[in-house]
């Protein structure tokens, strides 16, 4: 069959493949607006992704750390409790035996315990304080004073403890 195309017909062709290649570059540019956006949504969430997976990873890092600090934390508390007990015990059979302990001062603070005043100088010695040269206290605050020595015994009076050159408390005018 022979089809005889008019120009007219040609020209309304031709028109009709303008408008189609036009709607094509429509879609084709509409299609690589679309591609652009999931290539940067996949970028971004892939980046959140790696973000969050490091920041996992540092968080897990800091939750070791943290559990071998509390892990020595409760071996030094352990450590502390079973030498507060030690002490305890020490102060008891000094108590019993009629002896004290001595509690070394280094400018007022608490510095260590020690079972007589010749353990305690041979300690702060070992610190740095001078073998000789200690004298009786004076009017000076405790932080005055480098290295300082307070006998202790317990007292049954106050339920505690008390300094052995400082008398026990007695009840007065029918105080309990």
């Amino acid at each position: 069959m022979i089809r005889i195309v008019t120009s007219g017909r040609l020209a309304r062709l031709h028109e009709d493949a303008e408008q189609a290649r036009t709607r094509a570059r429509e879609v084709q540019g509409q299609a690589d607006a679309a591609w652009g956006r999931h290539v940067r949504e996949t970028w971004e969430l892939t980046a959140r992704a790696e973000t969050a997976e490091s920041d996992a990873g540092i968080l897990r890092d800091h939750v070791f750390e943290l559990e071998a600090a509390l892990k020595d934390a409760r071996a030094a508390f352990a450590e502390r409790r079973e030498e507060i007990r030690r002490l305890r015990e020490e102060l008891e059979a000094a108590r019993l035996n009629g002896r004290w302990l001595v509690l070394l001062l280094h400018y007022g603070e608490p510095h260590s315990i020690h079972r007589s005043q010749q353990d305690a100088y041979a300690y702060a010695a070992t610190q740095g304080a001078p073998v000789h040269g200690w004298v009786a206290g004076d009017e000076r605050p405790a932080a005055e004073v480098c290295w300082q020595l307070i006998p202790f015994t317990q007292d049954e009076a106050v339920t505690g403890f008390r300094s052995v050159t400082v008398p026990s408390q007695e009840p007065m005018g029918g105080a309990a």
